[in-house]
Parts: structure tokens; C-alpha cells; sequence
């Protein structure tokens, strides 16, 4: 059994990937290093991050890097164009995981930096069709919620309320765009 860490998305996110990617998977993390990375690693994944580079505009780069699996874990709501991501992405497997668009709560936005905001918050529908059509196959779909130890009617909401989902796919095979 693995570590038990405090925040209840990694434990989440640390079984799926345990589920599905195997020790010698050479795993590409989009995005910067983050203490995810970190778990990943403590755990015994091979991993590389995309270091930053802008996705929107270098999305065609991310065939150059050597991985057969691929996680993007709440990294495509961040982006203006996921599509052209998911369709360059090198492997053949994919953890993806989303934050959900709730009814009671507008998008996130860092006022405080312009790069931190959400593009898109996906209803789960919505986000399987992107994958569909961005060449991947759905195998496994997750949700969880976000807990909180607030009072109040938005906290109670979110108690209840799937906030995560996650999906593990697969290139379809013969896929012409």
C-alpha cells in the first residue's frame, strides 16, 4: 500500500495512476514541477515534466519527448486550445483530471496572475466529448469531491458535489483527424 497524503485529491489521483500506469511507464507530467511530481516520484514512477513551456503556442514540441504515458492532471482547464494538446501528446496512455464546472460557483480566476485562470471548467459529458474527438478512447471515469471544513451553504454544496474527475484513455487506434 501506498503513502496516505493530506490532500485528498493525491490519494485520489496516486490510485488511478497506480491502477493503470505500470513501473516501467515513462511518464510526461504537463506542466512545471509540483509537489504531485514529487509523490509521483516518491512513489517509484519514471517521470518528466514539460517544464512550462507554453502549450497553447508549442503544443507540436510535446512529440519530441520520450514517454509512452501521459498525465495531465489539472493542467488543460488552463488552457485556450486542450484540443491540439491532447491530439500531440506522445504514448498511448493518458490520466487526465479535470476540475468540474459547478452550478453554484463561477469559474476560477487568479486576480493576481493572469497566466492562473480557468478557460474552461468541463462538465464531465463535455470533457469526454473533447477526448473523444481529440483521438482518445474514455476507459475508466472518476469523481470525488472537494472536502472542506468550512460552515455554510457553498461548503455543504462542495461536500456533496463532485468537484474532480478524472479519466484514463487510450490513442484509438487507426485515428484520422
Amino acid at each position: 500500500m501506498y503513502k496516505v497524503y493530506p490532500q485528498k485529491r493525491y490519494n485520489e489521483t496516486l490510485a488511478l495512476l497506480n491502477k493503470f500506469a505500470k513501473p516501467t511507464d515513462k511518464i510526461l507530467d504537463l506542466g512545471v514541477k509540483n509537489p504531485f511530481t514529487d509523490v509521483m516520484l516518491e512513489n517509484g514512477f519514471d517521470v518528466k515534466n514539460t517544464n512550462g513551456d507554453d502549450l497553447d503556442y508549442h503544443y507540436n514540441d510535446l512529440q519530441n519527448y520520450d514517454a509512452n504515458f501521459v498525465t495531465a492532471l489539472e493542467i488543460l482547464e488552463h488552457l485556450v486550445n486542450p484540443m491540439e494538446v491532447l491530439r500531440n501528446l506522445p504514448g498511448d496512455k493518458l490520466l487526465a483530471s479535470i476540475p468540474m464546472r459547478l452550478w453554484f460557483s463561477s469559474a476560477y480566476r487568479n486576480q493576481n496572475d493572469p497566466r492562473d485562470v480557468h478557460y474552461h471548467e468541463f462538465e464531465d459529458w463535455q470533457f469526454d466529448m473533447l477526448m473523444e474527438k481529440a483521438g482518445w478512447e474514455v476507459i475508466h471515469r472518476h469523481k470525488w469531491t472537494h472536502p472542506s471544513n468550512k460552515l455554510g451553504i457553498r461548503p455543504l454544496l462542495r461536500s456533496i458535489t463532485p468537484r474532480y474527475y478524472a479519466v484514463y484513455a487510450e490513442r484509438k487506434k487507426d485515428f484520422a483527424y
